[in-house]
């Protein structure tokens, strides 16, 4: 576990365009990049139900995740005139904002506790935005960095990495799929017909990373209603369909052109490839999105300096 660390509360530091030459050539670039792929990975071939719950950590994080759920039942969406955006979930980002230091504390060996500081700013973020009342792909991204934070620290091990993406952040998005639907959040950014989805990313990536040598399933039957509603508990892709179609009405084909274009593709490895080489280009190098983004000591902007082995 380290130690010799000085924690700092994380800040935006990608002010302009040019700025996004600071990311790419940065230690945060290179670390959170080199979690996607390990963790794609790591779900390679797996169903949910082929990886038991053995870490004490996957499990605390599962907990957390699951008062964040009940809270959203506690406080419960306000008349309003408007159709989207409830204000009610400013009461749930405040609570959260409020008891995340807490939360993190209840979880975290006592020597890592300095490091909340920089934990709890990307547990917040990755919620939504509480003054628009949206939700996205920079949302999602700053979870993503909160576990591999937790990597870093040393607190998830990498024998535990499948657990991680196929219990706890399977976990999250139920819990942000409820978040969706009950304060009608807005998709956050450029969506619609032409992105991949209005609110996730990561879960086509290691769900179609889960598919990979699945002789049953091909990635043309995805559109299928009843094909999502089957698998939808064994992989995360499926399980995106099915909230897709739960949410959506008309063809498929219309409401999801992206996907119904990667369902042309033959095998779940190119699906998966592609999908990769789609979120570098569409997130990680797209200025709208990483605008948002937060930097600290864990995940620093500095430039990431090549070791004589690289």
């Amino acid at each position: 576990m380290e130690t010799a660390r000085e924690y700092i509360v994380p800040i935006k530091e990608i002010h302009c365009y040019d700025d996004m030459k600071k990311w790419e050539k940065s230690e945060a670039s290179r670390e959170y990049l080199g979690f996607i792929l390990a963790m794609n990975e790591a779900v390679k071939g797996k169903k949910i139900s082929d990886v038991p719950i053995k870490s004490e950590m996957v499990s605390k994080l599962i907990k957390l995740l699951e008062t964040l759920d009940k809270w959203i039942d506690e406080i419960p969406p306000i008349e309003q005139p408007q159709r989207f955006g409830n204000k009610a979930f400013r009461t749930f980002y405040t609570k959260l904002k409020e008891e995340a230091e807490s939360l993190l504390k209840n979880i975290l060996p006592e020597e890592l506790h300095p490091g909340i500081v920089e934990l709890n700013v990307y547990l917040t973020e990755s919620v939504g935005n509480s003054t628009r009342i949206d939700y996205g792909t920079g949302h999602e991204l700053s979870f993503a960095m909160l576990l591999c934070c937790l990597f870093k620290l040393g607190v998830l091990k990498q024998e535990e990495s499948d657990q991680v993406i196929l219990h706890v952040f399977d976990r999250y998005l139920t819990l942000m799929r409820k978040l969706q639907v009950t304060y009608r959040m807005e998709p956050a950014g450029s969506h619609g017909v032409w992105s991949l989805d209005d609110y996730q990313f990561l879960p086509f990536i290691w769900g179609s990373s889960q598919l990979i040598g699945n002789r049953r399933l091909e990635p043309r039957s995805f559109p299928e209603e009843e094909i999502a509603e089957i698998y939808a508990k064994d992989y995360m892709f499926m399980g995106c369909i099915k909230f897709i179609n739960k949410v959506k009405t008309g063809p498929f084909s219309e409401h999801s052109n992206q996907l119904w274009n990667i369902s042309g593709v033959p095998l779940w490895e190119k699906v998966n490839s592609g999908l990769i080489k789609m979120y570098k280009n569409e997130v990680l190098c797209k200025f709208p999105v990483m605008q948002h983004v937060l930097f600290g000591s864990l995940l620093p902007i500095k430039l990431h300096e090549p070791t004589e082995l690289q």
